[in-house]
């Protein structure tokens, strides 16, 4: 996605849906008008998947959380336009979850097509690696889920072995997704595109 210079511009003209400066670090349940459970999803992509999941369930909170200024544009452009109360978006680094959230604070997080980064010595950057799982245990509450969805057979292969190791307990495991595709499926822009290829979507959901 090309560079926007008035991107941040922008996201702070719309500072009501989104958090450029981590006004709402360790405080993110003020954010909100109602006092709801909490999801996050750790990579927004375009911002379909969580605007639908909100409009589904008005009763849930939901932080979308993006490291990408140019990104979070075209989600912050969705929620605004369907003036979505119960969606918030944190521009953040993931590496950074734990300086922003508090411990036992969230209900769910969903990772949607991260970036597989298939090089071995950036392991440690894929968000499936034990560094992360360290902060989503840290920040979710007792027996929460981790909702995991790729279409790279590598980095799924790598995400059960890291869950695995890590002493995750795996409570659905789906090698193809679109084969029977569960009703409460939300399809993601890059899960459209990489299925229209052909490429299997698996999908993983454990907890710790």
């Amino acid at each position: 996605m090309r560079n926007k210079p008035w991107a941040i511009d922008y996201l702070e003209s719309n500072d009501q849906f989104v958090d450029v400066n981590n006004n709402y670090s360790k405080k993110i349940k003020e954010f909100f008008s109602k006092d709801q459970p909490l999801h996050i999803e750790v990579g927004t992509g375009m911002g379909n998947f969580i605007t639908t999941l909100a409009e589904n369930n008005p009763d849930i909170n939901y932080v979308g959380i993006e490291i990408d200024k140019n990104v979070m544009i075209r989600v912050t452009e969705k929620v605004v336009d369907l003036g979505l109360e119960n969606v918030r978006l944190v521009l953040l680094d993931a590496n950074k979850l734990m300086d922003y959230f508090n411990e036992n604070e969230v209900d769910k997080v969903y990772l949607n097509f991260s970036d597989p980064w298939p090089k071995n010595r950036h392991a440690k950057r894929r968000l499936t690696h034990s560094n992360f799982l360290s902060s989503y245990k840290q920040l979710l509450k007792e027996n929460s889920i981790v909702e995991f969805k790729t279409d790279n057979r590598g980095l799924f292969e790598f995400s059960l072995i890291s869950m695995n190791t890590y002493g995750m307990k795996f409570e659905n495991l789906n090698l193809d997704v679109h084969d029977d595709e569960p009703e409460t499926n939300i399809r993601t822009e890059y899960e459209e595109k990489f299925s229209q290829r052909g490429h299997k979507i698996y999908w993983i959901q454990a907890s710790f």
